[in-house]
């Protein structure tokens, strides 16, 4: 057991950040992506935090997510759970505009504490198993665009998309830290021992 705890540690980690207004099913999909589970009346008063190993792209990596439910009101919290996102999924619920029209508020708070506009993030429209759509597809498709971020459609009850957005969101962080240089893989190189010529 102790290997695989090593091994564990040794993997890369890319950490995700859940926001959005209350109630639009951020902690839902952490909880379906995590554990296959449905939990509809959850209602976390505090941030939670996940891992878990995944296979990304043929190699294992580790995903760390934040659910940020519940500090919405802290800003001096947010801001230090933002500052170590690297990557964010951006929910709202299709069925509440304001919940919409937060996002923009949200993404801006992002680039404020990052000062980076090329920060990994993905625009996610939830509960498309509810009936009373109030955000069409187009609608949610251009506001992403206009931000260069893709936008996908999910609903946590059945599953719909929920891999998906964060496992493209994961290549995404991985995509901008090879760019930016950064190993994804732990590096098993030993240092070379120097050779010592002795002389009878």
């Amino acid at each position: 057991m102790a290997r695989k705890s090593d091994k564990t540690s040794e993997l890369p980690v890319h950490k995700v950040i859940m926001v959005g207004s209350g109630g639009v099913g951020k902690s839902a999909l952490t909880l379906q992506f995590m554990y296959d589970e449905f939990v509809e009346d959850y209602e976390p008063t505090k941030a939670d935090s996940y891992r878990k190993t995944v296979v990304l792209e043929g190699t294992e990596c580790q995903i760390d997510i934040l659910d940020t439910a519940g500090q919405e009101d802290y800003a001096v919290i947010r801001d230090n759970y933002f500052r170590s996102g690297e990557g964010f999924l951006c929910v709202f619920s299709i069925v509440d505009r304001e919940s919409f029209t937060n996002t923009t508020e949200f993404r801006e708070h992002i680039l404020r504490v990052k000062v980076d506009d090329q920060i990994p993030l993905i625009l996610v429209g939830n509960k498309v198993d509810l009936d009373g759509r109030e955000v069409g597809n187009d609608e949610a498709t251009g506001l992403a665009s206009s931000w260069g971020a893709p936008y996908i459609e999910t609903s946590a009850k059945t599953k719909l998309n929920v891999d998906k957005v964060y496992y493209d969101l994961l290549k995404q962080i991985q995509a901008r830290k090879q760019a930016q240089g950064q190993t994804t893989s732990t590096s098993t190189k030993k240092p070379k021992k120097k050779k010592t010529c002795v002389i009878f």
